[in-house]
């Protein structure tokens, strides 16, 4: 096997993210690397942890998007050529949903902390007036209590008397 062989799974450079770009130039050309209009292409922070030219798109899930938009992928609600987010496996379908929801936070935090609050006077009422199913004596076949709580175990059985009519 030679020492040089590439990995099938590695990317072609052409598609691996540049240096970060400093000129206009440089910004122009990254833009149509990626597809992206100029006034689109926005880069992540020059901060050294590799983003390099990639563009910073929005945090919008596949979810939000257009469900009756005639899609080239429609199960990843994307087209050919589209720049994928950094954390698209965090915004398909079946994850993240950053779509505007129907009631505030703050409701929803009313409801979060009224339901704890139900739940934990609940618990506390059952602890101060506990509920049990009603439970009889323990059964024992032929009325023979005498035989299971015994001391001797040489004490005999009584013998059993049926009665007839």
């Amino acid at each position: 096997m030679a020492a040089a062989a590439s990995v099938p799974s590695h990317l072609p450079k052409h598609l691996l993210p540049g240096t970060y770009p400093k000129t206009p130039e440089e910004q122009a050309a990254a833009a149509k690397k990626y597809n992206l209009t100029l006034e689109d292409y926005k880069t992540y922070a020059d901060d050294g942890l590799g983003y390099g030219d990639y563009p910073r798109l929005p945090d919008q899930s596949a979810q939000e998007k257009n469900p009756w938009y005639e899609w080239d992928y429609p199960d990843l609600r994307r087209n050919f050529g589209e720049a994928l987010h950094r954390n698209f496996d965090l915004y398909v379908r079946t994850r993240v949903d950053t779509s505007p929801t129907v009631i505030s936070w703050h409701i929803m935090k009313r409801y979060f902390w009224g339901f704890i609050g139900i739940m934990l006077g609940m618990g506390l009422v059952g602890e101060v007036f506990p509920a049990y199913q009603p439970v009889g004596p323990k059964q024992f076949p032929y009325h023979n209590v005498y035989l299971e709580n015994r001391t001797n175990h040489n004490i005999e059985p009584l013998s059993e008397k049926h009665y007839e009519i």
